[in-house]
């Protein structure tokens, strides 16, 4: 589901994490002096054997047929999967549940006035490419629980129907009340569009790929280039995935045939108003039967036509009805024991299921996953044993909202609360750099593996490349930073994939990982998403994809086997801070715009006029936020700095000692327990299923992470009260963690011994 880019979130720089250890000290974070040559040598062996060839072969048959959740294809993919985890020697087995998930019985998009157009809804085959005939397979274009809706209105263009956009708007005299909004693709996930476009009374939401986003402006269009063509369209979920994922009617339980339903009309997570996917072609007529204001330089997209705003005199006609029925999702569970903890429990996922083919969304990273638990086992026949438990998850149903992890990791909360050390996450894999986002108490961490996976093209370390790739293109502050010789620091998690039920529900510590940003691509979620454009357009050698089972691999088996697990919590302190002078930052900026506005209007610099194309027109006047007591956030971070200082020094002490086995298990066990002290059972404002209190996606961003975003959120929003509320609350939070990794440290010291031989 989630579309990795440049525009996300990828490693940036800091300059606040500890040095790198001396040469007598031992270089893998996490082992000993003594246990570290034994890993360095397992971890050579796994990393000749991903194989490049088998990842493609697995490609072309796991992406053969269209897999939605539901169809023939998606259930016979689970049924191969879990073949092959079990002859690898993997205890493997599925696990259903019963999901609600619409597929369309009616779609109509019609203009009715000033002149008549009809909509063709189509993606059509292509000639070179042979599995985008599947007609009879293929879901058509449309957006997943849309609601059904039958409604006629004048058409308004809202951009990227943004929170800015609609605020725009207004400044022009524009409402989209009454209308059917028309937004592009792009800068927010989609299903912010009908949900902000429901907020402002719009009756209905159409979304269309504009080529300036993702089609001819970047490369050539699909075959000849690997862009969205003209009638490309993406298809995709609205869910209101900052308020829960998975199913809509079980939230908070899993899914299964036993479980007590909310009525459809209950669910609140459906969206408001009826929303249609259109390609550009589709969209064209509509835009250029718009009449009202020019829009804005900024919102002009590609296409050969003037833009404006509207509404009308463009009427269009929009009817949805769809099938509501529970469909089966298949997820494919595959376990190896640990041998000394197996009560830890290291996990590793990436879906399996697609809306149409889906050779690069999900499969790039389901026959990574694949090679992974294949290397794993064929070093288990060599005599390799994890320490602790490892399981490996291969999801179904990720596409219409994360419906298959969400289900099992609520089914199976209570165990996954007492056993979960690490959840470890891929969603698809292309050509470029190495791009990470997660829980900051493993930035150190993940950047150990990435100096030790060498980059397939430039020969150097992913991370080496990554740093070059910044000092290039970067920020004046991330060249600086990188010339530092610093490590990388990681981005904040959001929504939009399988990690978020553990990290957002949970408080399971967490990384997504995937390489991509050197090619683009205009193929995501349509049916061109296939095996011919993956091996024309993206990693067609599979040598990235090399690159990300290393990555991924090296991930759980340090994980998996390291005497201490290799958390560090300098990097969450220093993050954790910058946090809290973004949000003190995001409060000023409010209160001086308020001011200027107020004297603005009080010097009389804007003109008394009506006429909505004059930008001079009076805004209205700010509340003036009050100061906020941040007081408790910059304590409780200075205690989490302090804690984390004395954990290094601990840490680094007893990896050169001899540790009690007893007390390493008390550690590791109190080590995984450390992201839970950043959550809140309560949740955040209006969601209380979204319990951490660093890292959320965002209300109207969707994807996009929102940090410390009960504080920030209520900033935003003007809930000023409430925002005073949350920073006690976080404060809380923070201070829980530092007295946790206090206790970490002492514990660290007593169960040390003599120094290692």
């Amino acid at each position: 589901m989630r579309r990795a880019a440049a525009s996300l979130l990828i490693f940036t720089l800091t300059g606040s994490l500890p040095a790198q250890p001396a040469a007598s000290e031992p270089r893998v974070l996490g082992f000993t002096t003594q246990s570290e040559p034994g890993e360095v040598s397992w971890e050579q062996r796994f990393k000749l054997l991903p194989d490049p060839q088998r990842m493609r072969a697995n490609m072309e048959r796991l992406s053969a047929r269209p897999h939605h959740v539901g169809s023939p294809y998606d259930k016979e993919n689970a049924e191969w999967i879990l073949a092959q985890y079990k002859q690898w020697g993997w205890d493997a087995h599925i696990e259903e549940f019963q999901v609600l998930f619409p597929t369309p019985k009616m779609r109509l998009l019609e203009m009715i006035e000033p002149s008549k157009f009809s909509a063709k809804l189509e993606e059509p085959a292509v000639a070179v490419d042979p599995t985008s005939n599947q007609k009879d397979e293929q879901l058509p274009t449309y957006n997943a629980y849309s609601p059904d809706g039958d409604v006629t209105a004048p058409l308004v263009y809202v951009n990227y129907g943004l929170v800015a956009d609609y605020e725009e708007l207004a400044r022009h005299g524009v409402s989209a009340k009454g209308a059917i909004v028309i937004a592009r693709y792009g800068e927010s996930w989609r299903g912010i569009k009908p949900k902000l476009a429901a907020e402002h009374g719009a009756v209905g939401c159409i979304i269309y790929s504009d080529p300036a986003d993702d089609g001819f402006t970047k490369q050539a269009g699909f075959p000849k280039g690997p862009m969205r063509p003209p009638d490309g369209a993406q298809r995709g979920s609205v869910l209101d995935a900052p308020l829960y994922p998975g199913d809509p009617l079980t939230p908070g339980v899993g899914a299964t045939k036993e479980a007590k339903r909310l009525k459809l009309e209950d669910a609140k997570s459906i969206a408001k108003v009826p929303v249609l996917p259109i390609s550009y072609a589709d969209a064209q007529p509509l835009l250029a039967a718009l009449e009202g204001p020019v829009a804005p330089a900024r919102w002009r997209g590609a296409l050969p036509i003037t833009y404006r705003l509207g509404p009308g005199p463009a009427k269009v006609h929009l009817k949805l009805a769809f099938n509501w029925d529970l469909k089966p999702v298949y997820d494919v569970i595959a376990t190896m024991r640990g041998s000394e903890e197996p009560d830890l429990w290291v996990l590793r996922g990436n879906h399996h299921d697609a809306w149409v083919n889906g050779a690069d969304d999900p499969v790039s990273g389901q026959v990574v996953l694949l090679e992974e638990a294949r290397a794993l086992g064929e070093l288990a026949k060599q005599g390799w044993k994890p320490k602790r438990t490892i399981i490996y998850a291969s999801w179904d149903g990720e596409e219409p909202m994360l419906l298959g992890s969400t289900e099992w990791v609520e089914e199976h909360a209570d165990e996954l609360r007492q056993h979960a050390a690490i959840y470890i996450n891929s969603d698809g894999n292309e050509r470029g750099y190495l791009e990470v986002e997660g829980s900051h108490s493993l930035q150190s961490f993940v950047n150990g593996v990435a100096k030790d996976v060498e980059d397939p093209e430039s020969k150097v370390s992913v991370f080496k490349r990554q740093r070059a790739h910044l000092l290039l293109h970067g920020t004046p502050k991330q060249h600086e930073e990188a010339r530092s010789g610093a490590n990388l620091s990681i981005g904040a998690l959001g929504s939009g994939s399988d990690f978020s039920p553990f990290i957002d529900h949970l408080g399971i510590a967490t990384l997504n990982l995937g390489f991509g940003g050197e090619d683009p691509s205009g193929n995501y979620h349509s049916i061109y998403d296939d095996f011919y454009w993956y091996t024309h357009f993206s990693d067609y050698d599979f040598v990235y994809g090399r690159a990300l089972a290393q990555t991924a691999g090296l991930t759980v088996l340090r994980m998996a086997d390291a005497d201490i697990m290799p958390y560090d919590f300098a990097g969450l302190s220093h993050t954790v801070a910058q946090y809290i002078d973004e949000v003190k930052a995001l409060l000023e900026s409010r209160r001086k715009e308020a001011e200027e506005i107020r004297q603005n209007l009080n010097e009389g610099v804007y003109r008394a006029t009506n006429d909505p194309r004059d930008p001079t027109v009076a805004p209205s006047p700010q509340e003036i936020p009050p100061y906020l007591n941040f007081a408790p956030l910059d304590n409780a971070v200075a205690a989490l700095d302090r804690a984390a200082a004395d954990y290094t020094k601990a840490l680094a002490s007893a990896q050169s000692k001899l540790l009690q086995p007893d007390r390493l298990k008390t550690v590791n066990q109190d080590l995984a327990m450390a992201e839970r002290k950043l959550t809140n059972p309560q949740g955040l404002p209006r969601r209380p299923w979204m319990q951490h209190l660093l890292y959320a996606p965002g209300w109207y961003t969707g994807y996009s992470a929102k940090t410390l975003p009960g504080v920030r959120e209520a900033i935003e929003e003007g809930r000023y009260t409430e925002a005073e509320e949350q920073v006690v609350l976080v404060a809380r939070a923070l201070r829980d963690e530092a007295a946790w990794v206090e206790q970490l440290s002492k514990e660290l010291g007593e169960g040390s011994g003599g120094s290692a031989p």
